[in-house]
């Protein structure tokens, strides 16, 4: 049954379906992510460079252009509460921290191998970064060392705290989510969430559910207390590569090599709306204050087919064709 959310949503998206894209890198883009209060947008790239942009009603404005990295930048995220201080892991075995308003850099972490995901604690004080190798590190924020590392002997795709922070997920390559206390590390659950490699992970914003989406396809709902899952959602053909929340948790976006991202409606899984993508999608975000979605996908330039298109996309802008 349809419930008169999914009712008014689905109408939203029908007068709110524009996409608008934004040529801002010279190679692919690995990830895009908003900051605390929804007026930034950042993006990091194969071409070791990471951009910030400021969102002033539906209008996105490139603001700058960090470098630094000496490698490409795979994963970002902002800081939990400030809106100015970004995180970001790249290949060269470092993690960066950016200050947007001063436009500078603000610290460079030194680490044992090739990032490719990170996380910021709830409360602002710890980064974690996973490597090639399966190696966490925690990052204490104030003094910019390492505090902590955990090597797996199990392949480490994503890593997330929960939103109270009292507990570590991670995603792993054997079909299962791996649930450890913090700070202490001692493993307490592993659920098996799918039969083949766990890709993503995301906590909803209400803390009443995580998602994981999974090499079958599939992206699964569970339920953060008692660790059940409550329904999975199957529109998608290819391994999902990545998902996003809305800002009040009602709204599921997942993506994959299809070229569409799904928009569903997290208590009956009902398609909202799709977006279609000319080609597999590496990153989605949902801004934590609007319906405005960021993404990115592995696009080519439109007159050299060998070059990448490095653009960031928004969905959800309205139609003005009427």
């Amino acid at each position: 049954m349809r419930t008169p959310y999914f009712i008014e949503q689905q109408k939203y998206f029908q007068a709110n379906n524009k996409v608008k894209e934004f040529a801002v890198h010279s190679s692919k883009v690995h990830t895009v992510d908003w900051n605390s209060d929804g007026k930034r947008l950042a993006s990091g790239s194969f071409d070791k460079s990471v951009v910030t942009f400021t969102l002033d009603r539906d209008r996105l404005t490139k603001d700058h252009t960090f470098r630094g990295h000496t490698d490409s930048v795979d994963q970002l995220c902002w800081h939990p509460f400030n809106p100015d201080i970004l995180a970001t892991a790249s290949g060269d075995k470092t993690v960066r921290l950016w200050d947007a308003r001063g436009r500078k850099s603000v610290a460079t972490v030194n680490t044992k191998g090739e990032n490719i995901n990170i996380c910021w604690s709830p409360d602002g004080q710890t980064i974690a970064v996973g490597n090639k190798e399966d190696l966490v590190t925690f990052i204490d924020v104030k003094s910019h060392k390492c505090k902590l590392e955990e090597q797996f002997k199990f392949e480490v795709n994503e890593i997330s705290w929960n939103n109270q922070g009292n507990l570590f997920f991670i995603t792993s390559g054997q079909g299962s989510v791996h649930i450890w206390s913090y700070p202490e590390l001692k493993s307490l659950h592993a659920i098996q969430a799918h039969p083949a490699n766990c890709i993503c992970i995301e906590f909803d914003p209400t803390s009443r559910y995580f998602a994981v989406g999974g090499a079958d396809a599939l992206v699964s709902l569970w339920d953060v207390d008692e660790l059940v899952c409550v329904r999975t959602f199957t529109r998608l053909d290819w391994p999902v590569r990545t998902l996003s929340f809305s800002h009040n948790g009602q709204l599921l976006a997942s993506a994959s090599e299809d070229l569409v991202i799904d928009i569903a409606e997290v208590e009956t899984g009902e398609k909202v709306a799709d977006v279609p993508c000319d080609s597999p999608t590496f990153t989605v975000a949902w801004n934590p204050k609007k319906l405005l979605l960021a993404f990115a996908c592995d696009d080519k330039d439109k007159f050299e087919r060998d070059r990448d298109a490095g653009t960031i996309k928004l969905f959800g802008l309205p139609d003005n064709r009427d």
